[in-house]
């Protein structure tokens, strides 16, 4: 066993001290663009279930708030990992297991077996957007992560002009010949800004849903739950880069999730595309940013397929079209 895994059982040895004599494997989990790092604990006999330590960084403002947001999400009744101790000199944390079969891994079985996880993910997530910013008073507010508003609307955009159309691309976006798609961008934020918020996600992707027995989803990635648009949430599941799904399975989900919520289809239809373009210039500022600049080329992959999905969705209104020329 490496030094670094045998430093990591003595820890957890220590925080669990009926653990002192077991023995345990330790598997490294490696998976998406974070700082943090993942292990799989399996202890040997049944000493006790797997579980995942968490060791984060304060690099991200975000991070430490994955514990708050865990408690807050369980007290919802959303599935997310048990908490089995959190060291906060350390910053580690012992979680629930929730095994390694992600709705990502999925992507290549029949629409048959997948629409129901995709319900099911839907149906999940509708428990955190039922929180409505009226419901939280300051002091859940100061636990989450700043909402969005105008400001942090604007932060992705220049994330994704800076990262993707200048540092991908090779644009230089400041020119007048994109005048047209600053304003777009200007008004985009501001009518996204103006809309009712309620408790999302945040990176509510295909990697971020994991699947157990019983076709149940649970959650995980959530530390940057905050007050946004629910439609934030459905536009980065359904427009996921990692995975293709057809205009015809995207607009069943967004019937079921109308349907679902008692909300009006035509109304969530339209935010859903303001916010798909949203999130998407974020997702590839991100991508950009990962490759380019943090030694994970690996999501250059990524691109293509997002800047696919934001072109479909600019084509669906005159103002998301203005935004065509920094990207296409």
């Amino acid at each position: 066993m490496p030094p670094e895994h045998e430093a990591l059982v003595i820890l957890t040895r220590q925080q669990f001290p009926l653990l002192a004599e077991a023995s345990c494997e330790v598997q490294a989990i490696v998976k998406g663009g974070s700082d943090r790092h993942f292990y799989r604990l399996v202890w040997q006999g049944g000493a006790h279930p797997p579980m995942v330590l968490m060791v984060y960084t304060m690099a991200r403002r975000d991070n430490p708030k994955f514990v708050p947001a865990t408690h807050r999400l369980a007290a919802l009744g959303v599935n997310v990992p048990k908490i089995y101790a959190f060291d906060s000199d350390r910053l580690f944390v012992w979680l629930e297991d929730l095994g390694s079969t992600d709705l990502h891994s999925k992507a290549a079985e029949p629409w048959s077996e997948r629409a129901p996880l995709y319900q099911a993910a839907l149906r999940e997530v509708a428990k955190i957007h039922a929180v409505r910013e009226s419901d939280l008073s300051a002091r859940d507010k100061a636990e989450l992560e700043p909402p969005f508003d105008e400001a942090l609307y604007e932060w992705e955009q220049k994330y994704f002009l800076d990262h993707f159309v200048r540092g991908h691309l090779g644009r230089d976006f400041r020119t007048e010949r994109f005048a047209a798609a600053h304003d777009a961008l200007k008004h985009l934020r501001q009518q996204l800004a103006r809309q009712p918020r309620c408790l999302v996600h945040r990176d509510f992707q295909s990697q971020n849903i994991m699947l157990r027995e019983g076709g149940t989803t649970w959650f995980v990635d959530y530390q940057g739950l905050r007050l946004g648009m629910a439609e934030y949430d459905l536009a980065s599941l359904l427009l996921d880069p990692y995975v293709t799904l057809t205009d015809s399975e995207r607009d069943d989900l967004l019937h079921f999730y109308a349907a679902y919520r008692g909300v009006s289809l035509f109304e969530l239809r339209e935010s859903f595309h303001l916010c798909a373009a949203q999130r998407l210039m974020q997702a590839l500022g991100a991508y950009g940013n990962l490759s380019r600049n943090q030694g994970k080329p690996h999501f250059k992959q990524h691109i293509p397929a997002a800047v696919a999905n934001l072109t479909a969705v600019c084509k669906t209104s005159p103002l998301l079209r203005e935004l065509m020329p920094l990207f296409d």
